[in-house]
């Protein structure tokens, strides 16, 4: 029943193989196909690794160590036979023989004795044979004899062929062999050899054509063009123009060219495109062909938008007239400047303090007046002390003194963007700091306005 039962199930692993090769082999009509080949391959039969995955399972055989002994397996030669059926699959037959005690209770043999062993099998190539490294997999039918016993196997594997030259192969290949008859072992088998062609490969003879005697046609301006070919077949030409000249290189021929020593295009019959106001830009993309311009404005001057004689790239306030010495500006008026410095002379801190005395504060609502009554105007306040005292603490006073008469007049309402204030201590004197005059002067407030 056993037997039966192994027998079915090896007709059905090879019907189920033989089939798939054929559905391959059915789209490889008319491919390559690997030529008849010889193959002589070292081989290793191992029923150790193969017993004891049964008996104790795969992990114990792996912790066990008995996994790829070398030592415990059997070595031999084989040959082999390979043939394409088409670029994915191929057919071939091994013999093999190595010299071991056969692991079968039913087979007694005190003395190494030689195991034959022949498949036949399908090669299902995961690539074509185009490529250096090719996988594959393999299954088929195969028999064995040892002593006087014979027994049959289903070899299941897979494998790799290696390139070595025009179709001569390296082979590795590792089977697992199930037993089908009683007198079979399971084991696996391992081999690695090289793989030829059997015979040379024929090349095809040369086909002669003879070549008809044709009396050479007519080219009368040596053009290479034919003159029943030539529209201009006294004038040596180009064969894009139908053999007429071109001597500007545009695609025009020199009859058609109205500028044939300029290249040109054709909608302005071979001239080029033109710039009417030599700005650089033709008038094609010039959206002032008849202004000089620049290339950022598409041909059009740099825009005056207040018409002061200012471009608007220069202006700092392109909305208001202004000489170029003021950027474009309006000039500050001197009265607006003098009532300025004059709120600036009369502000005043606290010894040592950058607190504001209420004195200040009638000039600098007339600053805050002026900013209010000019919404473009700007101010720079600047803070300077006598050299008297540490130079960073002077630094840093000047610097409270000024920031504090920013505070003012953002606190009036003037917007910060407008303000800016900053310190210089000592740097900067404008008297004697040796006497107490000279020191008086040099302790104060400077304001500048601008509009840009």
């Amino acid at each position: 029943m056993l037997r039966f039962r192994k027998l079915t199930i090896m007709k059905k692993i090879l019907l189920a193989f033989i089939g798939l090769g054929l559905f391959v082999s059915s789209f490889g009509q008319g491919e390559y196909k690997k030529r008849p080949s010889f193959g002589i391959h070292f081989i290793l039969n191992d029923f150790n690794t193969a017993q004891s995955i049964r008996s104790k399972g795969l992990a114990n055989t792996v912790n066990s160590k008995v996994w790829h002994r070398t030592n415990a397996m059997s070595a031999g030669m084989a040959i082999s036979y390979l043939q394409g059926m088409n670029d994915n699959l191929d057919f071939a037959g091994s013999l093999s023989g190595s010299f071991l005690k056969y692991p079968n209770a039913k087979i007694i043999a005190p003395e190494p004795l030689l195991l034959l062993e022949g498949t036949a099998t399908l090669n299902l190539k995961l690539l074509s044979d185009k490529y250096i490294l090719n996988p594959f997999l393999t299954a088929g039918i195969g028999g064995s004899k040892f002593g006087g016993y014979y027994a049959a196997f289903v070899p299941l594997g897979i494998g790799a062929q290696v390139k070595v030259v025009d179709e001569v192969y390296m082979v590795l290949n590792s089977q697992y062999r199930v037993p089908v008859t009683e007198n079979a072992s399971y084991h696996f088998y391992h081999s690695l050899g090289v793989v030829a062609p059997l015979f040379k490969k024929k090349e095809p003879a040369p086909v002669v054509i003879p070549i008809p005697v044709v009396e050479p046609p007519k080219d009368r301006d040596g053009d290479g063009i034919l003159d029943s070919l030539d529209r201009c077949p006294d004038v040596a030409g180009l064969a894009s123009l139908q053999g007429c000249p071109d001597r500007d290189g545009d695609g025009i021929t020199d009859a058609e060219d109205k500028c044939p020593e300029v290249p040109g295009l054709a909608r302005y019959q071979g001239c080029p495109i033109p710039d009417t106001d030599k700005d650089g830009l033709n008038d094609e993309v010039d959206k002032c062909p008849t202004v000089p311009g620049v290339a950022r404005y598409q041909g059009c001057p740099i825009p005056d938008t207040d018409g002061d004689g200012v471009n608007d790239e220069e202006d700092k306030c392109i909305n208001e007239k202004g000489p170029a010495s003021n950027y474009g500006c309006p000039v500050i008026s001197e009265e607006i400047i003098k009532r300025v410095n004059l709120a600036a002379k009369n502000v005043f801190f606290a010894t040592a303090s950058d607190k504001l005395l209420k004195q200040s504060n009638k000039r600098l609502d007339d600053v805050v007046t002026i900013l209010n009554e000019n919404p473009t105007f700007k101010v720079q306040i600047d803070g300077h002390t006598d050299a008297q005292g540490k130079d960073e603490y002077n630094l840093d006073l000047s610097n409270r003194r000024a920031a504090s008469v920013k505070a003012y007049l953002a606190g009036k309402g003037i917007a910060e963007s407008r303000l800016s204030s900053t310190g210089y201590g000592e740097t900067k004197p404008v008297a004697d700091n040796t006497k107490a005059a000279g020191r008086a002067q040099n302790r104060r407030v400077e304001m500048t306005l601008s509009n840009y």
